[in-house]
């Protein structure tokens, strides 16, 4: 089969729905995670929702759903750890993720279930989404991307500065709770297509790539989304494209690590981009240091010249050979 022919199939037209929503979704509530530096909170809440996970199996609901009560609840638990800042706290959290999987894969033997089934919600499995499924995660994962983006000011100034945000009058402990909340709710959209146990990832990993090229909060959660999207539906491509050549590549793994090998290609770049702002930062005002005078100079800097200029007080000084120097009453000063 080729590839035209297996992007006609409606499986895969549901799964390219899923990843889209998705790969948006996860990082514009990564992004409040990462700058609370709270970035393995998704991988907490993963486990916890494997419980969740295995009582849809047992009951016979819906397993999103009822991950997704079970998710929501964990979070505003972690939450409620977390602010309380005890110094057990963060055995505290250990106990509730490793007892949510623990609790997970014991409801699903007691359930009849087989280990392959929860597999698909451990690990991902685009292409088993029904209908059902779909729709449910076009309206989890809209509600997390309109929540996140027309609050982005309120979450964006308590998740920067608490102190500040709380004498500027926005309920810290309700904000906090909401993006507790809008992480569960983004890791049960995400569990079909990366799955539980690497959800994390595409909730960071863009995020984190993000960082390196942009200098806003603004730029950085836009960026962050188009990222993800980038990662979630390239990977299920790669992994589709794979299959038709006969080549095992499991949708979710794939995608994280199309994510991954973004952060490679982006870190050199934001170093370089930092070192060039380094370059035209001005010298401080005020310096009691010297200059070193260097009354021969070969070249004559000026516009045109080729050097990076960098503004300092009311002159220009000029990066060549690794170092800044001015033109000063007929020398040049090196700094």
């Amino acid at each position: 089969m080729s590839p035209a022919e297996l992007f006609a199939l409606p499986f895969m037209q549901r799964a390219l729905i899923a990843a889209l929503f998705t790969g948006i979704a996860a990082p514009a509530v990564g992004t409040f995670l990462v700058q609370r530096r709270l970035a393995l909170m998704g991988d907490g809440i993963g486990h916890v929702a494997v419980t969740g996970v295995a009582i849809g199996l047992m009951t016979g609901a819906s397993p999103i759903w009822a991950a997704v009560l079970v998710a929501v609840a964990g979070s505003v638990l972690i939450e409620i750890i977390r602010e309380r800042g005890q110094t057990n706290g963060d055995v505290a959290l250990a106990l509730l993720f490793y007892g949510g999987l623990a609790g997970g894969i014991f409801i699903t033997g007691l359930a009849g279930q087989s280990a392959a089934k929860l597999n698909t919600f451990l690990f991902g499995s685009l292409t088993t989404l029904s209908v059902d499924d779909v729709i449910v995660t076009m309206v989890l994962a809209a509600a997390v991307i309109v929540l996140c983006l027309g609050l982005a000011p309120q979450l964006f100034a308590v998740a920067q500065d608490q102190e500040f945000a709380q004498v500027a009058g926005l309920r810290v402990r309700y904000y906090n709770v909401l993006v507790a909340v809008l992480a569960a709710v983004s890791v049960t959209v995400a569990m079909r297509t990366v799955g539980l146990l690497l959800v994390s990832a595409l909730m960071v990993v863009p995020v984190a790539t993000a960082q390196q090229v942009t200098r806003s909060f603004r730029t950085t959660i836009g960026a962050a989304m188009v990222l993800g999207c980038v990662a979630s539906v390239g990977g299920l491509v790669v992994a589709a494209v794979a299959s038709t050549n006969d080549i095992n590549a499991q949708t979710g793994p794939t995608i994280v690590l199309l994510a991954l090998a973004g952060y490679v290609v982006a870190w050199p770049v934001g170093v370089w981009l930092r070192h060039r702002a380094r370059l035209r930062a001005p010298f401080p005002s005020g310096g009691t240091t010297e200059h070193e005078t260097a009354p021969e100079h070969a070249h004559q800097h000026g516009p045109g010249c080729g050097h990076l200029a960098v503004p300092h007080d009311d002159h220009v000084d000029y990066v060549h050979d690794g170092h800044r120097h001015a033109e000063h009453a007929g020398h040049y000063d090196e700094h």
